[in-house]
């Protein structure tokens, strides 16, 4: 039995899965917000009531908003900031008398993707969450990359790519300390920002779409804009990666609007005389980050 992990900055998202990945039993508890000790107890708490339920023991894996520094081994990068600079492996690893293995979550929703979701069978895939922000990950070979420093696939927090306009350019601070970052145009609050910057009208990303969708030639002009930002996101990870397939999650990636349009605005950017990468929506959604953890521990 798997025992995966989502540990998100709101909720703390447990499942088991046999080794055929089928779901055995799921849970899901508000996260301890602004402690940490608390979350610790309260994730060894949710493995540890999984396998009672289920009279197994399982190995367990973790998807955290950050990444494990390959120097000191402690959580960095993380927006749950409380996690930041703390020894969360080994942490979890005593609290519950065996080895943990603990990747972002961005990487998590890859390798669940590449292993039996919209990038099965790709020998390479990166998996972009589009939500509430923008994360990426890569999975070569079903398994987590994480490169030499542990960021790979981290293009959240680059700027965005031939910025066009005083619209772009510095661009929003971020909440990483820079300006401009791809995070703060194409997350879904990027795009409801920007929507207002262009129109004054303060609305949802949802509502947004909607209103696109009815007729609405502002917010169907700020889609279009939210698209091409997107594209060209997009054209730099064909450019650098050059995957078999892009996997998108997250919110935003429920536009069903976006797979149409992203391969045409793409191609200009791209350098290559084609650009045939397949743009995906996720196969398992928001239980993606979850399994991928989960499977941290397949062979």
């Amino acid at each position: 039995m798997l025992i995966g992990l989502d540990w998100g900055g709101t909720k703390i998202e447990a499942i088991a899965l046999d080794d055929s990945g089928q779901t055995l039993l799921r849970r899901r508890i508000a996260t301890p917000r602004d402690d940490y000790d608390g979350g610790v107890r309260a994730a060894a708490a949710l493995v540890q009531g999984i396998e009672s339920v289920t009279g197994r023991q399982a190995t367990v894996g973790v998807g955290i908003p950050g990444s494990l520094s390959p120097a000191t081994g402690l959580v960095r990068n993380a927006n749950s900031t409380w996690l930041n600079g703390r020894p969360l492996r080994d942490d979890l690893e005593l609290a519950l008398g065996r080895p943990v293995r603990i990747e972002n979550d961005a990487n998590c929703f890859a390798v669940s993707e590449a292993t039996d979701g919209a990038g099965a069978g790709a020998a390479v895939v990166c998996a972009v969450i589009i939500g509430t922000g923008c994360g990426s990950g890569i999975a070569i070979g079903g398994r987590p990359w994480r490169g030499r420093n542990g960021v790979a696939g981290e293009i959240g927090h680059n700027p965005l790519p031939w910025a066009q306009g005083v619209s772009e350019q510095p661009g929003p601070a971020c909440w990483c300390g820079k300006r401009g970052c791809v995070e703060s145009f194409v997350s879904g609050p990027g795009f409801a920002r920007a929507h207002a910057l262009a129109t004054g009208a303060v609305m949802q990303a949802e509502a947004i779409v909607e209103a696109a969708r009815a007729g609405d030639a502002e917010a169907a002009a700020s889609l279009e804009a939210y698209a091409g930002r997107l594209a060209r996101v997009l054209a730099v990870v064909v450019n650098t990666l050059d995957p078999d397939v892009i996997v998108l999650g997250g919110g935003m990636s429920n536009v069903a609007e976006l797979y149409g349009a992203l391969p045409g605005l793409m191609q200009p950017y791209v350098f290559s005389d084609v650009c045939d990468t397949p743009i995906r929506q996720a196969v398992h959604g928001d239980s993606s980050g979850v399994r991928g953890a989960a499977w941290l521990w397949a062979s």
